[in-house]
């Protein structure tokens, strides 16, 4: 069993995707650009949204801050709410507390939004350590949040393969793979979040989730265990 356990936030201990695909469209609308479709803004879900601004509708950087600006407007009230914590997640972080698994959220959402969506779902009293980003943009890059996550659980002296087999970085996107790669973690991928078809074993997660079930199998298997490899849970 892991003695450190990072989650991700939106699509794996939540489902966000109605308060933020509005929420983008909102911004959209402020910039004079309307997308009907809210599947097609699913991208938005995980990654920094000033990137995603950039990437997807080939915003300047200027027009995306003032897009992150006016999404603000309408999640700070509306779309933070528009949520609801997964089937499981809740008994999954009581079954792992109750392990003594110390538990922390990595998230690239800002981390005031992090405690608030916490909280409005109790769940935030399981986690001895909650991370986000800063609302000016700082610390956003998912390799920057799991490293301040580690320094305030006090991991630093773990190392190598160590860290790795007592560490675990949970997340439905690469971005979540990607950190827990640069830091020597156990990257778990889950399913039931917003990854494309294909991308968490393109990007190598030692272990993929279909279901809260299979996840909370893996996490809570008490033997010891060394990830076989990408794919790992299919």
């Amino acid at each position: 069993m892991f003695q450190y356990c990072l989650f991700d936030l939106d699509g794996t201990l939540t489902d966000p995707g109605e308060g933020i695909t509005r929420c983008v469209q909102y911004a959209l609308r402020s910039l004079g650009i309307e997308e009907p479709d809210l599947k097609k803004l699913e991208p938005f879900i995980g990654p920094p949204l000033t990137d995603s601004f950039m990437e997807f509708y080939g915003l300047t950087r200027e027009q995306a801050v003032r897009a992150v600006e006016a999404y603000r407007e309408r999640f700070a009230p509306v779309g933070i709410f528009e949520n609801c914590v997964y089937d499981g997640i809740p008994r999954l972080l009581e079954e792992m507390k109750s392990a003594g698994v110390t538990l922390a959220v990595a998230s690239s959402k800002p981390e005031c939004f992090v405690h608030r969506i916490l909280d409005r779902f109790g769940i935030e009293k399981y986690f001895d350590v909650i991370v986000g980003s800063e609302l000016d943009g700082a610390r956003s890059a998912k390799e920057e949040v799991v490293e301040e996550a580690l320094l305030r659980l006090g991991v630093g002296e773990i190392s190598g393969e160590e860290r790795k087999r007592r560490c675990a970085m949970v997340g439905d996107r690469k971005f979540d793979i990607q950190g827990a790669r640069a830091h020597g973690l156990t990257g778990v991928g889950v399913r039931f979040g917003y990854a494309p078809q294909g991308e968490l074993e393109a990007e190598g997660a030692d272990y993929i989730a279909d279901t809260v079930a299979d996840l909370a199998a893996f996490l809570l298997d008490t033997e010891e265990k060394e990830p076989d490899g990408p794919g790992d849970g299919l």
